[in-house]
Formats: C-alpha cells, sequence, structure tokens
C-alpha cells in the first residue's frame, strides 16, 4: 500500500478519526483560534500535513505559534516557542475580531450541547437558576462564535449532547435560523462544520439545519440517528474518507508522539 492510500478501518482510534477529520477542514492561509486538547491537535496536524501557511493563535496572545510539541494549555510555555507575536488576550482577541482579514480566521470549539442551529452550551443543564448542572462557561467561546469567518464545533456524539433546544446558549451558532445572526447583530459567520465521534454535520445553506454530510467507516446514519435528540437529513451524506497513512504518521510522530491528547487506547 503506497502512502498516500487510505488505511483499513481497524488502523485508527476514533479519536483521531475525528482530529484528521477536523484538520481537513482547515484551508492553507487560515487563521485558526484553537484551545486546548483535540481541537489543538487538529490544528497542528492541519498545518503539517495540507495547510503549511495556516496561522495558529491562542488566547493568551500567542500568534504563529511553531508548535513543535503539543502543548497541554494555553499557557504552556511552548504556545509561545518561535511565535510572530506573544501578546495579551487584548491582542488575540483584536486578531480574532479583525475583519480585514477576510473569511480565514476559524475558531474550533466544543460544548455540552448543540441543537440543530449549531447554537451551544457550555454553561448549564436545566434551568439557569436552579441547575442540574453548572459548568465553567463561555470563557472566551462566545466571542469566537460570535465574531469569527466559522467556526468548527467538536462534539461526542450523544443524543444527549445532541437536543432538539439547547438549555442555555452559551456560543451563537444561526441562532433560529437564516437571519437568526442578522437579527441579533452579529456579522457574518457561523458554525460550518461538527464533527463528531461518529461523523461530519454540515448546515444547509438556506434553512441553515445541521444535515449529516459524511459518517465514519464501520458506522451507519441509523446510529448517528440513534444517538441524536432531533432528526436530520442524511440524504447527502457519504462515507468520510479513512485517514492515510500520512496523515496517520504526522499525527502520531510529529504532533503528538508522546500521546498525551490522543491516548494510549489501541485503534478501535
Amino acid at each position: 500500500m503506497s502512502p498516500g492510500e487510505t488505511t483499513s478501518m481497524h488502523a485508527y482510534s476514533l479519536k483521531e478519526m475525528m482530529t484528521i477529520t477536523a484538520a481537513r477542514e482547515i484551508q492553507d492561509g487560515d487563521i485558526v483560534f484553537c484551545g486546548t486538547g483535540i481541537s489543538m491537535l487538529a490544528a497542528m496536524a492541519a498545518k503539517y500535513i495540507s495547510a503549511p501557511h495556516s496561522v495558529i493563535f491562542f488566547e493568551t496572545g500567542a500568534i504563529d505559534s511553531k508548535l513543535e510539541e503539543v502543548p497541554l494549555a494555553v499557557s504552556d510555555p511552548r504556545v509561545m516557542y518561535w511565535t510572530s507575536v506573544n501578546g495579551s488576550l487584548a491582542d488575540a482577541f483584536a486578531t480574532m475580531q479583525n475583519r480585514f482579514t477576510g473569511p480565514r480566521i476559524v475558531g474550533i470549539l466544543g460544548a455540552a450541547q448543540i441543537d440543530k442551529y449549531g447554537n451551544l452550551n457550555s454553561t448549564v443543564i436545566g434551568d439557569y437558576f436552579h441547575p442540574t448542572v453548572r459548568f465553567s462557561g463561555s470563557g472566551g467561546a462566545c466571542d469566537v462564535a460570535s465574531f469569527v469567518s466559522r467556526t468548527i464545533i467538536f462534539m461526542q456524539h450523544e443524543k444527549r449532547k445532541f437536543v432538539s433546544q439547547v438549555d442555555y446558549i452559551t456560543s451563537p451558532g444561526w441562532l433560529d435560523g437564516p437571519d437568526g445572526r442578522e437579527k441579533a447583530g452579529l456579522p457574518e459567520g457561523g458554525p460550518s462544520v461538527v464533527v463528531t465521534s461518529l461523523g461530519i454535520m454540515g448546515f444547509d445553506e438556506k434553512t441553515k439545519e445541521m444535515y449529516l454530510s459524511g459518517y465514519y467507516p464501520g458506522i451507519t446514519p441509523r446510529q448517528i440517528l440513534d444517538n441524536m435528540g432531533f432528526e436530520v437529513d442524511v440524504t447527502r451524506a457519504h462515507v468520510v474518507t479513512a485517514p492515510t497513512h500520512r496523515e496517520l504518521r504526522v499525527l502520531r510522530e510529529q504532533c503528538d508522539p508522546q500521546r498525551l491528547i490522543l491516548g494510549a487506547s489501541e485503534p478501535q
């Protein structure tokens, strides 16, 4: 098998599949705002594999980080190695909101809940004043979702996370549909894809409703629907291409050789 050919479905973990799938969404020249964990790993993988001219920056003010080793947090000194600018929180958010860059700024987010319009909740489960669970809240996620040109969302694919209506809108997606963001006074932007542990979701250009764009090898659209709290269109779905040997080699050997993010679990 040549280096460009895809692997068998048993040769990689679902976390590796998610990371590579998200990395493929980052285009050369994109300016990527990301946090820690799998979002950082996806940004690194994209830069090493297919988007060498992408720029990674963090809320702590490190802009255009070289990232020879995967940092464990946005405050990890490794995010500041060979940067173009070591600035502040204000510099990072000014970069994120700079509309002169055009549609190039991408934010990578996650949350506890998501609805069909890509609205995210990372604040509470249940009533806001008497919640069942209270989370840490937005951090900078609301600003990211409000101001960047497009967002890539990571979610574990579970029914409790894909809900018909989020308990609280921490970070706006398409709000209530096509004109939702405009009516709320937000600039152009919004979620582009949701990368999950089972597949990838897109948003319809007209209705802004979520639909199934792709499902991973070995996963069926039925499995995906069974793990959601609302129905989505599956007629446009296709099997997502498995990671290539090169993608996996770069991810494992160059991005996370110590498996700090990928973990030590065996491939699925």
